[in-house]
C-alpha cells in the first residue's frame, strides 16, 4: 500500500540532503512496453492497469554524510524512473536514467544506480520555472517549464505517482535496495508553459499513451537515505 508518509525511519542515514524545486511530469504506458525494461526479480506496478513512467527535474541540495550538519553539495538533478515490485510485493521505483552535473554522484554506480553526467541548469522568473540539460556527449537533452499553481488535495492518484520510499537498482546478480525517509510533499498543480526531452526515447521508451500529469513542489528539507542493502540475488537466466 502506497503512503503518504515513510514506512520506517531510517535513523542512522548514511546520506542527508534536501531535494528542492522538484516538478514531476508522469506518462501513462502499457504495463507491458515498461515491463520489457525492468531486470529479473521486479514487475512492473500499476496503477487502475495503467503504467507510468516519470520525469522529475529538481535541485538536490546540501548533500552530505550523514550525520554532518548542512552545507554540503548542491546541483541539478533530473530522474527518469517508474514504480516496481518485488515478488513479496514490496514497491519502489526503478531508475531508467539520473541525469547529474556533478561527478559526486557517480559513487552511485556501485549499486547500479545508472547516473549520467551533463549540463543542467534551473532558472526562476515571472513565476515559472525552467529546468533544462543535456548529457555529456549531446544526447539526450531536456526542457521543460512549468508555472506552480494551487496546492492540491492530494487524491489517489496524486499519492500513487509521487510517494514512494526505497528504490531498486542491480549490479550482476544482485538486486539492492537503497531506503528513503523526509516528510511528505507539499504539492502543487502545475502548468507546462513547454516541454520538450528525448530522455524516453533513449530509455528505449516508445511514445507515451497519454497526456502527462504536472505536479510541483517547493521540496522536501529533511531527505534521508539509508545504506544500500541487497534486496535479493537475481537469479541467471534459465534458473
Amino acid at each position: 500500500m502506497v503512503s503518504r508518509t515513510a514506512e520506517r525511519h531510517v535513523a542512522l542515514p548514511l546520506v542527508e540532503a534536501r531535494w528542492l524545486s522538484q516538478t514531476f511530469v508522469h506518462w501513462p504506458y502499457e504495463p507491458r512496453v515498461v515491463q520489457a525494461l525492468l531486470p529479473p526479480g521486479l514487475t512492473v506496478d500499476t496503477f487502475e492497469d495503467t503504467a507510468w513512467v516519470g520525469f522529475t527535474p529538481f535541485v538536490m541540495s546540501d548533500l552530505r554524510p550523514g550525520g554532518l550538519p548542512p552545507p554540503g553539495w548542491s546541483f541539478p538533478e533530473t530522474n527518469l524512473r517508474t514504480f516496481v515490485r518485488r515478488a513479496d510485493g514490496l514497491d519502489g521505483l526503478w531508475f531508467l536514467s539520473l541525469e547529474v552535473g556533478t561527478a559526486v554522484m557517480l559513487a552511485g554506480w556501485a549499486i547500479g544506480a545508472p547516473y549520467h553526467l551533463g549540463a543542467l541548469t534551473l532558472h526562476k522568473e515571472d513565476g515559472a520555472v525552467r529546468y533544462a540539460g543535456v548529457r555529456r556527449g549531446g544526447y539526450p537533452s531536456y526542457g521543460v517549464t512549468v508555472r506552480p499553481g494551487a496546492p492540491v488535495a492530494v487524491d489517489a492518484l496524486d499519492l500513487w505517482l509521487t510517494s514512494r520510499w526505497r528504490a531498486f537498482t542491480r549490479t550482476g546478480r544482485v538486486l539492492w535496495q537503497t531506503a528513503v525517509d523526509h516528510e511528505p510533499w507539499r504539492l502543487c498543480r502545475a502548468d507546462a508553459v513547454d516541454l520538450r526531452q528525448t530522455l524516453t526515447a533513449a530509455a528505449g521508451l516508445p511514445a507515451p499513451s497519454g497526456p502527462p500529469v504536472f505536479h510541483y513542489s517547493p521540496g522536501v528539507h529533511d531527505v534521508r537515505f539509508a545504506p544500500p542493502r541487497p534486496a535479493t540475488r537475481a537469479r541467471r537466466p534459465g534458473r
